[in-house]
């Protein structure tokens, strides 16, 4: 018996499926071995809230200028951010935005050898110079310079506290009396908590300016709160426990997104 024809639209949406197939996102399981354990479910939540998330820029469907981003400077002094973090750094996130927020970006790495001459022709505000590098190639189009620089990166506050019942335990112990009072001395005395909590403060500047001529034309800037912390608690011989909280790289790629919003917001 010969099988029925498939009508065309039976046809594709028979290729829409098999394309759906094809082009869905690869998932990845967890080797851990505490893969979907109770610490694995705590510690996939925490880090759910790190992880990278888009924006939506207000006039991403308005193409921006031609720019280009020279790395900018870390003028904090905070030696866990400058062994962590390098100006290349920062200007690379900053690439990634200001693509996503549909400005044209001339890639810094085509400078080649010139990257150190054309930093400085900005940094120093030396328009000829500036002139006679943008004269060659893709960079004639260039009407932007941007640079984004740390100003701050520092650990501002902690606090901590905890209970000990080793005391509690003591004191039990001597006015319980009998097993009763034994055991309540031996359970409040293995009572253990702790918890700590450190905020940092990170301050990030913007500068555009004018690519022909090196004068500044628009500057900002925005700072943002990083909180890491940490808990336990032993009972009885039972313990737990959790620390977490942004990375700096976490910290600097939202910084520089807050920046761009404010860039493509009111400069676009």
């Amino acid at each position: 018996m010969t099988p029925p024809r498939l009508t065309r639209s039976a046809l594709a949406l028979c290729a829409i499926l098999a394309a759906g197939g094809v082009l869905a996102q690869p998932v990845f399981d967890s080797p851990s071995p505490t893969a979907g354990g109770s610490t694995s479910t705590q510690a996939n939540e925490m880090a759910d809230k790190a992880m990278y998330k888009p924006i939506e820029y207000a006039n991403a469907g308005k193409p921006g200028p031609t720019l280009v981003v020279i790395p900018g400077e870390i003028k904090s002094n905070n030696a866990t951010f400058t062994q962590k973090f390098g100006p290349n750094n920062i200007a690379d996130y900053a690439e990634l935005e200001l693509g996503k927020a549909n400005f044209r970006i001339l890639e810094r790495s085509d400078l080649g050898p010139l990257l150190g001459e054309f930093q400085l022709a900005y940094t120093l505000g030396d328009p000829q110079a500036a002139r006679s590098i943008l004269q060659k190639g893709k960079f004639k189009t260039t009407k932007w310079v941007v640079k984004f620089d740390i100003l701050k990166a520092e650990q501002v506050a902690q606090a901590q506290q905890g209970f000990d019942g080793r005391a509690v335990g003591a004191l039990i112990g001597i006015f319980g009396g009998g097993r009763g009072g034994a055991a309540g001395s031996v359970a409040a005395g293995s009572v253990q908590t702790g918890e700590s909590t450190g905020v940092w403060i990170i301050g990030m500047r913007y500068k555009i300016i004018d690519a022909n001529t090196t004068e500044q034309m628009a500057t900002g800037y925005a700072e943002e709160k990083m909180e890491l912390g940490a808990k336990s608690t032993s009972v009885l011989g039972v313990s737990s426990g959790a620390s977490g909280g942004l990375t700096l790289d976490s910290m600097v790629q939202r910084l520089v997104q807050k920046t761009v919003w404010e860039i493509d917001s009111k400069h676009k």
